[in-house]
């Protein structure tokens, strides 16, 4: 036990000053958890527009519309910044940022309604953001939700009912809309749960295959290692490298997943323990499947980067956030539990978000421990036949090197 824990503490010192060796690495390790989950906070902090401009042609110039406009204006996402006689007046302050949407009402809206028929209001909407489309829909919805309500009470009344028989048909059962675990409806409750995780996993990932690449570009993989573990215990060399990582990141987990949202008040109902414990795993599995990655595949400082970009997109769009597990093709959604990230954002999502306990994301706790028992034995496999073919090439080498000098002396005594 005593050799096992002198050969761990070996490697792990050796990781150390590899990490705080390379300032490509430190930056990965240490800036990037930090500034990207702050920067994206900053950006969506805000998370609904409100009084957004608005411009209105009114070409019904009719009681009803007037009053669809006046309630559009009182509604807290919009403002009703101009009156235009014309769609090509309002169109012009569009292109120039003026206003942000334009809503028109055709000559025959009071008429329609007038008539009982479907009345149309005409929406144009900004779509260089999604927070203006949103605000847009959000104010034009609950107007319209509204005048229903008011045209509905109206046509009863003109049918005979009183004021309270007209409620009753109109709305039999009061329906009260509550929303759960993200009150605001915003876009940055609902997304930096998933960038926090997809952070961490990333700069995990590149900072481990930038050191192993770095390590066999240079050609000093073999010597990185102690001599008396080359032979046996490769394993000890797994672990000694993981706990450096490891002890490294459980921090910047409590940063980026406890103290960032509280900080930026975002929706945060999971207890710091669960987060930690949920978290141990998530750790070892992100860790060992870049030591399996960089063990496999790269061979120069530079490639990660590539990889990088390569997965950070499509790990975004697999892991349930973007599209709902359950309608994704079978393929896809297994396929996407080959990473670490997608038990990950599922389970977190669910503790900080939900306020799940450890007991209802059982299945994705479990799944990250199997990824990081699977990909242990794989990155251990791996550097273990790294290092058998590289003593298999040496040896090659050294016998022809002395049949070379046996040749040599030869020719010399004839």
């Amino acid at each position: 036990m005593i050799n096992t824990l002198r050969d761990i503490w070996t490697v792990f010192s050796i990781e150390v000053r590899r990490v705080f060796g390379d300032r490509m690495v430190l930056l990965i390790f240490f800036l990037a958890p930090i500034l990207y989950p702050v920067i994206f906070c900053y950006l969506y902090h805000n998370e609904n527009v409100e009084n957004m401009a608005v411009a209105v042609v009114d070409e019904s110039r009719s009681a009803d519309s007037k009053r669809f406009i006046h309630k559009l204006d009182a509604t807290p996402e919009l403002t009703v910044a101009y009156r235009c006689s014309n769609l090509g007046e309002a169109h012009q302050l569009m292109n120039d940022h003026e206003v942000r949407s334009i809503f028109y009402f055709p000559k025959d809206f009071s008429s329609r309604l007038a008539e009982m028929r479907t009345a149309r209001v005409i929406v144009f909407s900004d779509m260089s953001s999604f927070y203006f489309y949103k605000a847009a829909l959000t104010g034009g919805n609950a107007v319209l939700i509204d005048e229903m309500h008011t045209i509905e009470l109206q046509r009863y009344e003109q049918a005979g009912l009183t004021d309270e028989e007209a409620i009753i048909q109109m709305q039999p059962v009061v329906m009260e809309n509550t929303t759960l675990f993200n009150p605001t409806g915003g876009y940055g409750s609902f997304f930096l749960p998933c960038l926090m995780i997809l952070v961490l996993h990333q700069t995990i990932f590149l900072g481990i295959c930038i050191l192993t690449g770095d390590a066999n570009e240079n050609r000093k993989s073999l010597r990185l290692i102690p001599s008396h573990l080359r032979r046996k215990s490769i394993q000890r060399v797994t672990v000694g490298r993981a706990l450096c990582y490891l002890l490294i990141y459980v921090p910047l987990c409590i940063l980026d997943l406890w103290f960032i949202p509280r900080w930026f008040h975002l929706p945060q109902l999971g207890n710091l323990y669960t987060i930690l414990i949920f978290c141990l795993p998530f750790l070892l599995a992100v860790i060992f499947f870049g030591m399996t990655v960089g063990n496999l595949v790269v061979r120069q400082k530079i490639s990660p980067m590539l990889c990088f970009v390569f997965f950070s997109l499509m790990l975004f769009f697999v892991s349930g956030m973007v599209w709902p597990q359950e309608s994704m093709p079978r393929f896809w959604y297994h396929f996407s539990y080959l990473f670490p990230s997608t038990p990950g954002v599922q389970g977190f999502v669910k503790i900080a978000s939900m306020g799940a306990p450890l007991s209802e994301v059982r299945n994705d706790y479990m799944a990250l421990w199997l990824q990081a028992a699977v990909y242990f034995s794989a990155s251990t496999l791996i550097l273990s036949a790294k290092l058998f073919l590289r003593r298999r090439k040496n040896i090659i080498i050294h016998n022809l090197r002395q049949r070379r000098q046996m040749y040599l002396e030869a020719q010399y005594k004839r």
